[in-house]
């Protein structure tokens, strides 16, 4: 199986606009493998083929790193089993995160990943809404809860001046009209929406 992993992320890797050396697709793989084995219990993302976990999440996620510059300071919502942040923070070192997690089996996970990757984050047991906004430059969501009902608010909660980068479906394009988006690679309805302040 994490074979077939490696295998999709070098095929697939081409047409999001990467190149990812070999010790970064081993770490992905293995990253991939660590979530597998937890989501029986926790139900991190829904079950499916190494090669859509690929394409759908992975992919999907680093699409980010295109807009994020060296060193960035990410705070991500809702990080739930990682996404998008872990594989952005596998693949690009130099960046640094705040991971914001209500569910507290879902924070375990998390800190599981980031002490076996030894990756530059933290991780708040807290939903958005009961934390100050850490110091950083963009905000990321992908998977939040009750996402349309909670948008306002986070919008809200945002620093001054920070680029908002989230993930979603037309739907969400209708509420976010001022914002840029991008048709995700492979994907005929999945949006990256980009906006700053």
């Amino acid at each position: 199986m994490m074979n077939r992993f490696e295998q999709a992320l070098i095929s697939n890797m081409g047409s999001f606009g990467l190149e990812l050396p070999p010790e970064t697709v081993t770490q992905l793989a293995e990253f991939y493998s660590l979530l597998t084995r937890w989501n029986d219990r926790l139900h991190l993302v829904a079950p499916c083929e190494p090669e859509e976990f690929v394409v759908r999440h992975v992919l999907e996620s680093l699409l980010l790193l295109q807009h994020l510059p060296p060193n960035a300071k990410i705070a991500d919502i809702g990080s739930g089993g990682g996404l998008p942040i872990i594989p952005c923070l596998i693949a690009r070192p130099d960046l640094e995160a705040t991971l914001i997690e209500s569910s507290q089996k879902k924070v375990i996970f998390l800190r599981e990943v980031l002490n076996r990757h030894s990756l530059h984050a933290v991780v708040v047991a807290k939903r958005f809404e009961d934390v100050a906004a850490p110091d950083v430059s963009f905000v990321t969501c992908r998977a939040l809860d009750q996402f349309m009902r909670k948008l306002p608010a986070l919008i809200e909660w945002a620093p001054r001046g920070s680029t908002l980068l989230l993930f979603g479906g037309e739907g969400l394009g209708k509420q976010l009209t001022n914002f840029k988006q991008f048709l995700v690679p492979q994907s005929e309805k999945r949006y990256l929406f980009l906006t700053t302040d």
